[in-house]
């Protein structure tokens, strides 16, 4: 796990947390010490070892913040509400609210030993586990658009009516606050997406960026056992979700990470047909309705949002150095997604 250097203040926080843990967290005993790691840059994330075992404590960033964003009081609510559901979560232990014991609000889970595969093509796997690795991926996802909200105490956790609609619109605003050089077929997409909506859909569990790479898998077994990374959770359509976690299939591996033109028989990478007959069948449906809107609409998301990455870069608020190499892939992926758009329109 890449790590990252400690702040003054979060260096000296575990003398501080050590009373407040051993009271919240049963069988947590100090001193403890924490590690920064490399990812979750929007809620800081540490490593927090003690002689009672390895934790995963998940922060609030420190200073002024947005409105609603990096809420992980809905973190901690979500991954609480699934313990006991099919949805493999790491188990949550305390939520904190006051800001005086760490500088921010934070909540602690267990630390979950396992593999993080942030290459979907999986070098160095043979292709019979890799096969796996991708079965189990499908079951993981299907597993959480299965679970009722009402079921598991989440039927208020968000407005699932007029979801896909309102993410047009956000987007779409998010895309302008952002925008530099005209893409066409951005500025096509913004026209088409909210005249051809897809009918409601039954509200689920929104994860909203299931990636590969926010899943760990067990050490030896190909399959999930822990999904990551809650911060955009809600309650809405589960085809957009499971749209945004496969429009890969439809992208080059140089571009975003994606499969398109790759081997899939000789590497052990299900097809698209492949992977959404899995899902099909252990999720109960029949079919995927209005498809290519969703997947057109996924790489809308993506363009817009790497739009902004392209701003930030712009005005020197880039928290990466290749951010501007980055954001240039906007145009590409909105190319994508206008291409199936007309697709659909066929």
């Amino acid at each position: 796990m890449a790590e990252a250097p400690l702040t003054p203040a979060e260096d000296a926080a575990p003398a501080a947390l050590d009373g407040w843990l051993e009271k919240a967290v049963a069988g947590y005993r100090g001193p403890g010490t924490l590690s920064k790691c490399g990812f979750g840059q929007s809620n800081p994330t540490f490593r927090l070892s003690s002689p009672s075992g390895q934790y995963i404590l998940r922060r609030k960033p420190l200073g002024p913040l947005l409105p609603k964003a990096h809420a992980i009081e809905r973190e901690f609510r979500v991954l609480r509400a699934l313990q006991d559901s099919p949805v493999p979560t790491p188990k949550v232990f305390a939520l904190c609210e006051d800001a005086t014991v760490m500088g921010a609000p934070f909540y602690v889970m267990e630390f979950v030993e396992g593999r993080i595969f942030y290459d979907q093509t999986m070098p160095g796997l043979a292709a019979a586990e890799r096969a796996a690795i991708f079965d189990g991926m499908n079951q993981a996802v299907a597993d959480l658009h299965q679970v009722r909200p009402a079921d598991a105490g989440l039927a208020d956790f968000g407005r699932s009516e007029g979801f896909v609609e309102r993410q047009v619109a956000t987007w779409t605003r998010q895309y302008r606050a952002a925008e530099g050089e005209p893409i066409d077929a951005m500025e096509k997409l913004i026209a088409w997406l909210p005249a051809h909506l897809p009918p409601e859909q039954p509200g689920r569990i929104f994860h909203g960026d299931l990636r590969i790479d926010n899943m760990v898998f067990h050490p030896t077994e190909p399959r999930v056992i822990a999904l990551l990374d809650w911060e955009l959770s809600t309650l809405g359509d589960p085809m957009a979700d499971f749209a945004y976690h496969m429009m890969v299939w439809r992208v080059p591996p140089d571009l975003f990470r994606g499969l398109a033109g790759l081997d899939f028989a000789g590497m052990g990478i299900p097809s698209e047909e492949e992977y959404i007959q899995r899902y099909l069948t252990r999720s109960g449906r029949t079919d995927l309705p209005h498809w290519n809107f969703y997947l057109a609409f996924s790489l809308f998301r993506v363009a817009a949002i790497l739009q902004g990455v392209w701003s930030r870069a712009q005005t020197g608020q880039a928290s990466a150095t290749d951010a501007e190499e980055v954001g240039r892939k906007a145009r590409p992926l909105a190319e994508i997604g206008w291409d199936i758009a007309c697709a659909a329109r066929a």
